[in-house]
């Protein structure tokens, strides 16, 4: 099984969205040995954005040698993708949306063509067949009541994943993080609990 990982947190071992990826992935050596995991992390190691001087490299047809080390970039996390039969994104909540990090892997491994394409009944993903692992740590409560209309996050992921034609997604929710300790420790408790499970028995499916 090759599973990618996909962390994009700014705040490295504080944080709450790379604890519960370490966990899971603790879970899945335990439940399947026969696994590769390639970790992309563009928290620490962040994404160059796309410029005037590169985004050709996405939307045309690369010829400088700034658009050519891009689409170089592009080749290699969109081939990350294809090779994964799993695929973790570790997502906090900044500003009520993604990191721009994050922002930055989706500008580059969405490519017409490759990862999605144009139809006459509009876009199709191209990534099918893959399970997909959300995880998303908020500071709030989002996913329902009067929060839920700031939520940027999850809707945007939803909308991106589908895009590409990841539409088999579990989303594993640490939230209320600012509400104390206890229920920052609870929330983190119950999301690292749904990924074991998940560890053992839904991705076992996926392989």
């Amino acid at each position: 099984m090759n599973i990618l990982v996909v962390s994009s947190s700014a705040n490295g071992d504080a944080s709450v969205s790379n604890g519960l990826v370490g966990r899971f992935v603790e879970s899945v050596r335990e439940h399947e040995r026969a696994v590769n995991i390639v970790t992309r992390d563009v928290g620490a190691h962040p994404l160059p954005h796309l410029t005037n001087e590169t985004v050709a490299a996405i939307k045309g047809a690369p010829v400088t040698p700034a658009e050519l080390e891009a689409r170089n970039l592009s080749d290699e996390l969109i081939a990350e993708l294809q090779q994964a039969d799993v695929i973790v994104i570790a997502s906090p909540m900044y500003n009520f949306g993604i990191s721009s990090t994050l922002k930055s892997w989706f500008d580059h491994v969405a490519r017409a063509g490759v990862t999605f394409r144009y139809t006459e009944n509009g876009p199709e993903g191209l990534l099918k067949g893959k399970k997909t692992v959300a995880i998303l740590s908020r500071a709030g409560f989002y996913s329902e009541g009067p929060g839920s209309v700031m939520d940027g996050q999850e809707p945007y992921l939803r909308a991106m994943l589908g895009f590409i034609g990841l539409d088999d997604v579990a989303w594993i929710r640490a939230e209320k993080l600012a509400f104390g300790p206890e229920a920052a420790g609870q929330a983190i408790e119950e999301a690292a609990e749904a990924l074991g499970l998940i560890a053992r028995d839904a991705l076992p499916l996926a392989a």
